[in-house]
């Protein structure tokens, strides 16, 4: 199927119920199917070629989320874009994917050699008259799976895959028809628009409340709402710890509070159950292949370091260089397969015989797994430090430091020696006043020798993409030059 025939399925079955929240505005699911239906008829109208995908660059708004369904309603391929990014950054995207169209805000500044202009809606008339494809092997949306420097990699996701994410959503996380889901994450990034759309395919209820807005005004959105389920990155669980427990006490009536896009630590994770919410869920997935494990309220007494388990059809494996599997507790290159994977990026061979491989997906990730199935991520495997030859996982010095009271947070990364090939440096940022070789040493008296980090420096913040993660390279440039 079409992934938007559902929505047509839902405006006859529940007309009045309400589809989408933004602001002042609610358009129930009578009226969002429309609204759906009149922009693909008039995307269709503008005689586009079939396999260019179509540039999102708007809002996060109601019209964004109209404008992502009638993309696949019409069945063209989705390439979400950053209204944040610069004119730059937009049209390098747009280019690489070769954007047959890109959707853009009014007097949004024009980019060269790509047609912009914002959505429109046909007729009522011609949407009836309109005939819609629904095939389940059409390509959905080209999500990006790195930042905007250099070439993106972009995994072509097809319709099948996607319904594939959505029955594990059902499945594993309970997100379903009923919900009254809070979308706090930009459109554009990878799970505020695959939840969003999960939502709506499922027949509930989205409720817009994007960034930027306080942990205040988004706890009183809960409330107001009536919300049943919420997800967040990271970033915004820090910021709502920071309340006290009077303010957070409406998340604590939600059904389902989860989190992606990069892990939290065991303190954080136990932290957010029992401050926040006991129905709390730590969610591992990708954008190339959807889901990969869950980590349940009941595993973080026993297993709260880890990421939880594979879900529902998801196949997990550890292996070493050559492919071959490890022993259950050792550290390898994680990969899983299963219906919601892409097979390959985009405009990109290279790549995707890297990541791609014999059925598997290889998302980079160093991981071990133990006997009863949970994954612990050990760090990026572009991530590890070589030492005078031996390997070093960022996570074993970040765990140390971690584990002091005056840190909050660190990101050990590689630093350039001519002496050793790379020293270890760790930033991290404090909770309480603390001197740097008074961590320095805490880290020593805690790690073998050749894991001893060179410095440790303080900064006010670590520097993270819209999923939440720490940009190491943006560490790195700050580094000075070591001569020996």
């Amino acid at each position: 199927m079409n992934l938007a025939d559902a929505l047509d399925i839902h405006a006859k079955a529940r007309p009045s119920h309400p589809a989408l929240i933004d602001g002042a505005l609610t358009l129930t699911h009578a009226e969002f199917a429309a609204r759906v239906r009149r922009m693909a008829a008039w995307l269709l109208g503008l005689g586009l070629p079939p396999d260019g995908p179509i540039g999102i660059c708007l809002r996060d708004t109601a019209q964004h989320v109209v404008a992502l369904y009638a993309v696949a309603r019409a069945g063209l391929p989705i390439l979400p874009m950053d209204v944040r990014w610069t004119t730059e950054e937009q049209r390098n995207v747009a280019e690489h994917f070769g954007a047959a169209l890109v959707l853009a805000e009014p007097g949004s500044p024009a980019l060269p050699g790509l047609r912009c202009q914002p959505p429109e809606e046909a007729g009522a008339e011609a949407a009836a008259a309109a005939r819609f494809t629904s095939d389940p092997d059409a390509p959905f949306v080209l999500s990006l799976s790195s930042g905007t420097t250099g070439l993106p990699k972009g995994p072509l996701i097809a319709h099948r895959h996607f319904l594939a994410r959505f029955r594990t959503h059902w499945i594993n996380l309970g997100l379903n028809g009923r919900d009254r889901f809070v979308c706090a994450t930009p459109l554009y990034f990878g799970g505020g628009r695959t939840f969003a759309m999960s939502v709506l395919f499922s027949g509930g209820t989205l409720i817009l409340k994007p960034p930027p807005c306080t942990p205040e005004d988004l706890v009183a959105c809960v409330a107001e709402q009536g919300a049943t389920s919420l997800f967040l990155v990271p970033t915004q669980f820090r910021r709502l710890l920071a309340l006290d427990d009077a303010t957070l006490a409406p998340l604590r009536a939600l059904n389902l509070l989860f989190s992606s896009g990069a892990p939290l630590s065991p303190e954080e994770r136990l932290a957010i159950r029992d401050r926040l919410c006991p129905r709390f869920f730590e969610y591992y997935a990708s954008t190339e292949g959807g889901g990969v494990s869950l980590l349940t309220p009941a595993d973080l007494a026993t297993h709260g370091e880890t990421v939880g388990r594979p879900v529902f059809a998801v196949e997990v494996e550890v292996v070493d260089a050559q492919d071959r599997p490890l022993p259950a507790g050792e550290t390898g290159l994680l990969r899983y397969r299963g219906p919601a994977c892409a097979t390959a990026y985009h405009r990109d061979p290279e790549a995707s015989a890297e990541a791609f491989r014999e059925g598997w997906f290889y998302p980079g990730d160093l991981a071990s797994l133990d006997a009863e199935g949970y994954v612990t991520l050990r760090g990026r495997q572009k991530d590890m430090i070589i030492r005078a030859g031996i390997n070093i996982h960022p996570g074993d010095i970040e765990a140390t430091l971690n584990a002091h009271p005056a840190v909050v947070e660190c990101a050990a990364l590689a630093w350039p020696s001519p002496e050793f090939g790379e020293e270890i440096a760790a930033f991290v940022k404090l909770a309480e006043p603390c001197d740097a070789e008074v961590l320095l040493g805490f880290a020593r008296s805690r790690l073998p020798r050749p894991k001893w980090p060179r410095a440790v420096f303080i900064v006010d913040d670590l520097p993270r993409n819209s999923a939440g993660k720490v940009l190491k390279r943006e560490l790195a440039r700050r580094l000075p030059k070591l001569n020996g």
